[in-house]
């Protein structure tokens, strides 16, 4: 599985990487975390606001920060 957090550095996107490893940790999956920042890669997906939740190629959030049992729901099914 892979995991891209999108962002360009805001406090909402270090929270969203530092969540997404734990959810995986917490789910036992075995993914890949990126943290992309480069707003041309982050622009190709379409995001215009960060953070931005990419799994496996799908964009599945925008613009705000999950709780954590959404966070684990968005990454169970999307694997």
């Amino acid at each position: 599985m892979e995991i891209k957090i999108l962002g360009t550095g805001c406090s909402k996107c270090k929270n969203l990487e530092k969540a997404t490893l734990q959810a995986i940790q917490e789910l036992s999956i075995e993914a890949s975390v990126i943290k992309v920042e480069d707003i041309v890669e982050i622009m190709q997906y379409g995001v215009m606001q960060t953070p931005g939740l990419v799994i496996n190629g799908k964009v599945v959030l925008t613009g705000k920060l999950p709780s954590n049992p959404k966070l684990k729901e968005l990454i169970l099914t999307n694997q």
